[in-house]
C-alpha cells in the first residue's frame, strides 16, 4: 500500500513533455526497463531494456547498463533534459545506478 501511494505522490508533482520527456524507471526482481514519454501525446519516445539482452553482471550493472543505452537513445532523439520517474522505488542501489549512468552519458535531470 505504501508504494502506491508513494507513487501516486511521484507521480503528480511530474509531467513529460516533447522538449522534456519524463524517464520511466521499472525495475522487477530480474529486469530493468526505462522509457522516455511524452505525457502531453502520450507516447513512448525511447526503449531499453534487459529482456533478452545478453548483458551479464549484477543487478546494480544491470541498471547501468539501461542507464546508459536509454541516454545514447535520447541523444539520438536530440533529447537532452528529461523529468525523473521513479515511480514507487526509492532512490537507492539500482534506481541511483541507472541515474547516475544516464548522467555520465549526458542527461540531465
Amino acid at each position: 500500500m505504501k508504494a502506491e501511494f508513494r507513487a501516486n505522490r511521484t507521480r503528480a508533482k511530474i509531467h513529460g513533455t516533447a522538449e522534456r520527456p519524463r524517464l520511466s524507471v521499472n525495475i522487477s526482481n530480474l529486469h530493468v526497463t526505462a522509457q522516455l514519454i511524452d505525457d502531453d501525446k502520450g507516447v513512448t519516445l525511447a526503449y531499453a531494456t534487459t529482456v533478452g539482452s545478453k548483458q551479464k553482471g549484477s543487478k546494480s550493472e544491470l541498471a547501468a547498463f539501461v542507464g546508459s543505452e536509454i541516454a545514447k537513445k535520447a541523444k539520438k532523439a536530440k533529447i537532452s533534459k528529461v523529468v525523473f520517474d521513479r515511480g514507487s522505488r526509492l532512490y537507492a542501489g539500482r534506481m541511483s545506478a541507472l541515474a547516475e549512468a544516464a548522467r555520465k552519458e549526458g542527461l540531465e535531470f
